[in-house]
Order: structure tokens, then C-alpha cells, then sequence
């Protein structure tokens, strides 16, 4: 029997306050580790809660609401003459809901929970040591979740440009009149309608020739008509020549590379949108021989680095960046670090949002993914327009898309429309749990919901069997059913 003499100060250190870490240290802790938490920044809660889901969705809501206002007159309400609005209220209102949410990410609930807290940044000493301003600390093993920063992109001029990132944009004292978003991904596009809808005149520059450019191309092209019709104006194909600071605004030169015109674009504000690089510098990994990219560390299907006694996860792995994936994988590590039991990542239904209207919403794979895999499929849709409750409340833009394999097993669900986030639960429960699609056809949804369009996508597929020619001469084999009641042509006769 091997026996390890060597004493630690701690069974667990975590770098990193944000969800991954937060999760760990709360499960380590519980069950009773001696665990140390370590965070740069002066307060606990991590991108997420200071500049990304919390803060966003607040906002979303904000402008989600005030767009409703103003165009009350499509419910049969009076129109309504609405003043600009204040945004330094905004950021007031933001500001109080992350410090509601504050208090369950404080070093107080994290000590009580037997945590000890630390502030500073962290560097490693040697494989088993962090340094944090001159004092140093040891632990058994260590996890590294320190997330990640937005990705600045090496366009001439723009280090001398203002712009703005998600560090900045929800604490702004007054709205910019304009501005001008590289990128369009999930957090751009959630930006650029969140601002036009507050009265931001915005344009927004892609590379690719698509927005949202993971998804399917037939549903971002969906969402991108639906925000040019509230206003966003849409430069797709495109490189970025250079930026330029004009004092007063700021300007970006970029060429149209379907045409080959260069183009130049002023605006007052720049948002950088362009995705994320993780938070790696300084944290002495070199020194101590551990595995990374510019993309993030390196990690098994357990979040073991090349060594195996520190792990990561979250964002800092530069895999999956979603908040609600850092929480399932800081329960990966605590079953591997705490519980010794080998557990593996599974990512094969990883649910996401991205939280425009329409929202949209996946779980498992969706047609490009699938015919990048070389997956045969079928696809069964749905559309809101034929969703009763979506009529009545004016959302009739959007579907749902289901994929099936040969052996007909679902492969992944899309969702565009209203609270997609929300209708994709069902499919979240119903996949994970191995259900069958006639459980969910079979089910009682109550009426007028959005999630009938969930029963009625698994109803159509299932409806094409069960009405199917091989079952009605079965029925009337069997039963002596003796067929149609009413021919179209003949009514038509009959008037």
C-alpha cells in the first residue's frame, strides 16, 4: 500500500471565482475537503454574473419591454409617445439585480460552507504551489477555472480606437447613438437588438455569410430578418481593414468581399464581439510543463491536465463556453477529485440559447453539424404559425426542427421562436432520460401553450405511421371499416 507523506495546506485549490469554480468549491467544501478559492477579482460571480448572462438578459429585458411600448398599437392599444431613454438607469437597474444575486456568490456563504476565500492573482510555483502577492499555499490538487476575456482582433488602428466589450457595454452612462458591432455571434446579436430597440442606430459587420454562423443556416437567416426589420442593418461577407479614432466617433473601413468595394462606416461606439481567448496569461502553466493552446488548456474526458492531480474546466478549456456547461463540468471534477470515481464529460445533449426574439435554441446536433459528421437524417418541422397560443400573442415567426437518425432516434432538436430556451426543457428531460418521442406525442400539453408545438413535431412524425395505408387496410381487414365518408369532388358537385 502506497502511502503519501507529503502535507498540503489544502485537499483542493480552485483558481478562479466564476461558475465552474464556484460550483467546485461549494461541492468540495460540502463534503468536506479542506478547500481554498482564489479569485482576481475583487468580488466572486465571474464574467457571467458581472459582465455576461445576468447583466445581458437584464438588459435584453429592458429593451424587450420598451419595445413592446412603443408598439403597443399592434395588441389594438392606443400608440404611445415614449421619451429617449435614460440608459444610465439602465445601468442603474443592472447594477441592483447582479448585487441581488450577489450576496449567494459572497465570501460569507462560501466560508460558512467550510471555504476559505482569497483575492489575488494566482501564479504556480511548482505543480503543487500557487504564489498570491508573496504568500504562497499548497493543496493536494488544484483546479483551474479562471474563464475567459473577449478576443481582441488584430485590426490596424483599433488599440488606438476606442471600443467597447462586454466589460463595458452594460455600464454605460448614456446610450450612443450609434454603433458599429464586429461580430455576430450569440452576444453581438443579443447586443444589437437590445440597442436598436433602446433607439441605437446599429450596424453590425460579419465574416462569414451567415450570423450566427453555428447554427443552421435557414434559421439565422430567420432571425437576421426578423432584427433588420426592427432596424439592425447587416454587412455580411466581410474583412476589416481599419479602425480609426476620429474624437468624436470612431470609424471602421472594411471591404464587401462579394463586390471588392471598400466601405467606411462611422458610428460613436464600437462593441468587439468577435468571440472569446481564455484566461490563461500569467498563471505560470510553462513553468510547470502544462499542457495549453491559445485556445485554452488541454484536457481529457475527465478534465485532468497532463497532470493528473489539476484539472480545468469552464471556459478556460476553450470548448464549451456557456455558463450552464462550467456547472456540469465542475460536477465532472468533484465526482473525479473528491469521489475518485471516473467520470467522463458527455456533451452529446449540451443544450444552448442564444436569447433574441425569436429565440433560438438547440440541444444535440443540428443539420450542419450533422452533415459535417456525415449523419444521415430526416427532419420533421413545426411551425409557430400554426401554434394557437403563438397567434394570439402576435409571434407567428418561426419552427421547430427535429433530427432523426436511420434507426429513427432523435439526433437534436432546434428551436426558433417564442421562449425557445424555455419549450427546449421538455427535450432536454425527455432526451437525457432516453424517452421515447410517443411518450412526448402522448402526453397532455394543456391548451393554448407554446409547448404543443413539442407534442405536435413528435406527432407528426409518429401520425405518418400510425395513418400510414399498411394500417387503415389492416383496420379494415380486421374491423370491416368501410372508408372515406366525404370526397372533396363531390361536395364541390353537390353546391
Amino acid at each position: 500500500m502506497r502511502i503519501n507523506l507529503t502535507t498540503y495546506d489544502f485537499d483542493l485549490g480552485v483558481i478562479g471565482g466564476g461558475a465552474a469554480g464556484l460550483t467546485i468549491t461549494a461541492g468540495a467544501a460540502r463534503l468536506g475537503a479542506k478547500t481554498l478559492l482564489v479569485e482576481k477579482e475583487p468580488l466572486l460571480g465571474g464574467d457571467c454574473l458581472h459582465y455576461g448572462c445576468v447583466p445581458s438578459k437584464t438588459l435584453i429585458k429592458s429593451a424587450s419591454v420598451y419595445h413592446s411600448i412603443k408598439n403597443s398599437h399592434r395588441f389594438g392599444l392606443p400608440n404611445l409617445d415614449l421619451p429617449p431613454i435614460d440608459f444610465h438607469k439602465i445601468s442603474q437597474h443592472i447594477r441592483a439585480v447582479i448585487a441581488s444575486i450577489q450576496h449567494h456568490d459572497s465570501v460569507e456563504r462560501f466560508c460558512g460552507l467550510g471555504a476559505r476565500v482569497e483575492f489575488g492573482p494566482a501564479r504556480f510555483v511548482d505543480e503543487h504551489t500557487i504564489a498570491i502577492t508573496g504568500r504562497r499555499f499548497t493543496a493536494k490538487q488544484w483546479v483551474i477555472a479562471t474563464g475567459s476575456a473577449p478576443a481582441i482582433p488584430q485590426i490596424p488602428g483599433l488599440a488606438q480606437t476606442a471600443y467597447l466589450t462586454n466589460k463595458e457595454i452594460f455600464y454605460l452612462d448614456r446610450l450612443p447613438a450609434s454603433m458599429i458591432i464586429l461580430g455576430a455571434g450569440a452576444i453581438a446579436m443579443e447586443m444589437a437588438q437590445a440597442f436598436s430597440r433602446l433607439g441605437t442606430r446599429v450596424e453590425v459587420l460579419q465574416r462569414s455569410g451567415q450570423i450566427l454562423s453555428k447554427e443552421d443556416k435557414d434559421l439565422a437567416d430567420i432571425a437576421m430578418r426578423a432584427l433588420s426589420e426592427e432596424g439592425v442593418n447587416f454587412h455580411l461577407d466581410t474583412t476589416v481593414l481599419r479602425a480609426r479614432e476620429l474624437g468624436n466617433c470612431r470609424e471602421i473601413l472594411f471591404r464587401d468581399n462579394s463586390s471588392g468595394k471598400e466601405i467606411d462606416l462611422k458610428a460613436e461606439a464600437i462593441l468587439v464581439a468577435m468571440g472569446r481567448a481564455p484566461n490563461i496569461q500569467d498563471l505560470g502553466l510553462a513553468e510547470i510543463d502544462l499542457d495549453f493552446s491559445a485556445k485554452g488548456i488541454s484536457v481529457d474526458n475527465r478534465l485532468r491536465t497532463n497532470h493528473p492531480h489539476i484539472y480545468a474546466a469552464g471556459d478556460v478549456t476553450g470548448k464549451h463556453q456557456f455558463t450552464h456547461a462550467a456547472g456540469y463540468e465542475g460536477g465532472v471534477v468533484i465526482s473525479n477529485a473528491i469521489f475518485h470515481l471516473p467520470r467522463k464529460t458527455d456533451y452529446t445533449w449540451l443544450p444552448w440559447c442564444t436569447y433574441i426574439k425569436p429565440e433560438l435554441a438547440s440541444i444535440g446536433l443540428n443539420e450542419k453539424r450533422a452533415l459535417a459528421a456525415g449523419v444521415d437524417y430526416t427532419v420533421w418541422q413545426e411551425d409557430f404559425i400554426d401554434n394557437d397560443r403563438s397567434r394570439a400573442e402576435g409571434n407567428e415567426l418561426g419552427c421547430i426542427k427535429l433530427l432523426l437518425n436511420k434507426k429513427e432516434k432523435p439526433l437534436g432538436v432546434q428551436i426558433l421562436g417564442p421562449h425557445a430556451g424555455e419549450l427546449l426543457n421538455e427535450w432536454v428531460g425527455l432526451l437525457n432520460s432516453g424517452g421515447k418521442l410517443a411518450t412526448l406525442a402522448s402526453a397532455i400539453h394543456p391548451y393554448p401553450t407554446f409547448g404543443e408545438i413539442n407534442k405536435r413535431v413528435a406527432g407528426k412524425f409518429l401520425s405518418e405511421k400510425l395513418f400510414s395505408n399498411k394500417v387503415r387496410k389492416a383496420l379494415s381487414f380486421f374491423f370491416s371499416l368501410r372508408g372515406r365518408a366525404c370526397e372533396l369532388d363531390e361536395m364541390r358537385g353537390d353546391r
